[in-house]
């Protein structure tokens, strides 16, 4: 194994921590609960807001309507 010098060593390992530290900090950013709720949501919205989907949702939701109108007609 050849000589190092100590302080090519020295930035070597404060240049991998440094990294380290950044990974973690992403890391910890995108698993931050609040976070991927948010992103959940909004990814959400974003789907039901497409018109296909969006007909669809309101086709059910009529359709649920009126079974629900008929069963209590009929008691």
């Amino acid at each position: 194994m050849a000589d190092r010098d100590p302080d090519t060593i020295k930035r070597e390992i404060d240049q991998a921590r440094n990294q380290l530290a950044s990974t973690v900090d992403l890391l910890a950013e995108r698993a931050n609960p609040s976070r991927l709720a948010e992103d959940f949501k909004a990814g959400a919205v974003r789907f039901v807001k497409k018109p296909a989907v969006a007909m669809s949702l309101a086709g059910a939701g009529a359709l649920l309507l009126v079974l629900v109108v008929r069963r209590v007609k009929r008691g």
